[in-house]
């Protein structure tokens, strides 16, 4: 795609040289770019390090992310086209826990298990909570 580009470009500048010498130099660079451009494309990792995730849409919305809160507590967070989160699931020293948001934003299922405790409490539309 860029090769020939750097091919007009590196024929143009040699035009302007007298120089035999600058005409080599520019060959070889235009060569080298040429071997880096047809280099093959790695598309798959054994391991990727980041502090954080983001995943956005093709407007660069952010709708999810991966990372680890100050505390040491590594959350999960997915969020709806506004930008509001509708899920979230996160881990700790202390346990787990699971959110899934209604459209109003409420807890629909709120699952934690904790070292001393583990709840799951549904929401219903009408707003009572059910806990066990």
């Amino acid at each position: 795609m860029y090769s020939g580009y750097f091919v007009c470009w590196s024929v143009t500048i040699a035009r302007f040289m007298n120089s035999q010498s600058t005409s080599v130099v520019l060959l070889l660079f235009v060569l080298i770019v040429l071997l880096a451009a047809s280099a093959p494309y790695q598309n798959s990792f054994d391991k990727i390090t980041v502090r954080e995730f983001e995943m956005v849409d093709e407007n660069g919305r952010k709708r999810a992310s991966i990372k680890i809160e100050p505390e040491g507590e590594i959350v999960f967070r997915m969020m709806d086209e506004s930008g509001t989160i509708r899920v979230k699931i996160s881990g700790g020293e202390d346990g787990s826990g699971l959110v899934l948001l209604n459209g109003n934003t409420d807890p629909g299922i709120h699952a934690l298990a904790k070292k001393s405790v583990t709840t799951l409490t549904l929401t219903g539309p009408d707003g009572k909570k059910r806990e066990y």
